[in-house]
């Protein structure tokens, strides 16, 4: 077999905390799993940084994920930073002349506003042939900036090389929920509005802001987790049948339940609360508006939920819930799929007030099914028996499988460009009523499971 080219993945702002906090422990996890890539890192921000420096930020990576010596020495013989402003067009032609790459990778890690600017940096100076582009969400903040953003990024590359990155999505995750929807008959008999009653996507966190104010309040749960990750998840347990999990079938269906969804009434169909000081999981944790760096004028939610309806023959009339929130009582990362109750129960039997569902949780992956049974020691009261499974999970960390992707050019767990721009037209009637303080802005606790009053989910 004819050698692998080397791929040069050049980072931009590479000093900054999602470097040294994902993306080189990402490519790190890859190189353990599959030593034999022949990949050089580069780093590039405006802020000054040795080579000692940098080259330590990639040597604990490397160490951390025990990658083997000839893989990390390979890494580290090439590794280096460059001190440079990659909106100015005159440094990014020199930065990337200076590559001297048989395949270019670009990830911005970058703030959208930067991204911004560098894209039309780069549409001025050119790219070499066979770029990447690797852009982190938010894509854009409405639909007219992501249309706006979508249109200038595939004047540099062809949209097949923009990644759009939802780390969420990982290999795994998405081929485990296929298998489930599509590789069961038990499943697909009933996987439509005759049988299911309403489908819930919850995303609660213990973490609050973990110094991320200047990012997180100028967004909120809703842009934060709903727009870009929730919604993505949504369309896979929606979508139709596809013939391949190729790039094209799967990220067609994808956009194909997107343009079908809406949120019917943003003011009834939509909630939002922020935490106030409480503890969670041991820690105090102050109000959200004490948190350093955080505007209290902006109301920034940091819990946020969503009724969205998905107008198709297969889903119409059923609610599909999402939900993602901060500081939190409990880690719930999982889909809940509600089975309507049966038309007709034998009289004689107690108990039956409980909906069977089939639950399927993230990180780790696993699923459980919550099935009505005949009680134990008493045959004629009804009770919920749970039957629980593991999935398949991958070695790699969420950004290994995300780098593995980009670097095989394989886009089909990227957003594509049009459901990018579907995920912003669902939720701006929502931020809309918000703007407007049709929706009040409620409270809860930290540590809590949101306002009290707020009927519990995914329980």
């Amino acid at each position: 077999m004819a050698p692998q080219p080397t791929t040069t993945l050049l980072i931009l702002g590479a000093s900054g905390d999602l470097t040294a906090r994902l993306l080189l422990p990402g490519v790190s996890t890859l190189l353990r799993a599959e030593p034999e890539r022949r990949l050089r890192v580069v780093g590039a921000d405006v802020r000054e940084l040795d080579a000692a420096d940098w080259r330590g930020r990639v040597q604990t990576a490397l160490d951390a994920a025990e990658v083997s010596p000839a893989a990390a020495a390979a890494v580290l013989e090439h590794t280096r930073y460059v001190a440079a402003d990659a909106t100015d067009g005159d440094a990014l032609r020199a930065l990337i002349a200076s590559l001297e790459c048989e395949r270019l990778v670009i990830y911005f890690a970058l703030p959208p506003h930067v991204t911004r600017l560098v894209c039309e940096t780069l549409e001025r100076i050119g790219v070499p042939s066979g770029t990447i582009l690797a852009i982190e969400k938010p894509f854009g903040d409405s639909l007219a900036s992501a249309r706006e953003l979508n249109a200038l990024v595939t004047r540099i590359v062809p949209e097949q090389r923009v990644f759009r990155i939802d780390h969420f999505l990982g290999l795994h995750t998405v081929l485990n929920l296929l298998g489930l929807r599509f590789a069961n008959r038990l499943l697909q008999g009933s996987w439509d509005r005759g049988s299911i009653e309403r489908v819930e996507v919850l995303y609660d966190e213990t973490v609050t802001l973990e110094d991320r104010a200047g990012y997180y309040d100028r967004n909120g749960a809703l842009r934060d987790m709903i727009q870009s990750h929730l919604l993505q998840i949504m369309a896979l347990i929606a979508m139709e049948p596809v013939a391949t999990v190729g790039e094209r079938d799967l990220r067609d269906a994808v956009s194909t339940v997107l343009r079908a969804a809406r949120v019917v009434d943003p003011v009834r169909h939509s909630r939002r609360a922020r935490y106030t000081a409480g503890s969670v999981e041991g820690r105090p944790v102050p109000d959200y508006t004490g948190e350093p760096g955080v505007d209290p004028a902006r109301g920034t939610e940091t819990l946020a939920e969503i009724e969205v309806e998905i107008a198709n023959a297969r889903w119409a009339g059923v609610p599909f819930v999402l939900r993602s929130g901060k500081s939190l009582g409990g880690v719930r990362k999982r889909a809940i799929v509600y089975w309507r109750p049966p038309a007709h129960v034998p009289d004689g039997f107690r108990g039956h007030d409980t909906a069977d569902r089939f639950v399927i949780d993230f990180k780790p992956d696993g699923f459980e099914l919550h099935l009505t049974t005949n009680g134990k020691g008493e045959p004629f009261t009804l009770e919920q028996t749970v039957l629980r499974g593991e999935l398949g999970g991958g070695a790699l960390l969420p950004y290994g499988e995300v780098l593995g992707a980009i670097l095989d050019a394989d886009p089909r767990l990227a957003v594509r460009g049009d459901a990018a721009e579907e995920c912003w037209r669902i939720v701006e009637p929502v931020l809309e009523a918000w703007r407007a303080d049709a929706v009040p802005l409620e409270e809860y606790e930290a540590g809590s499971r949101g306002p009290r009053h707020w009927a519990s989910s995914g329980s």
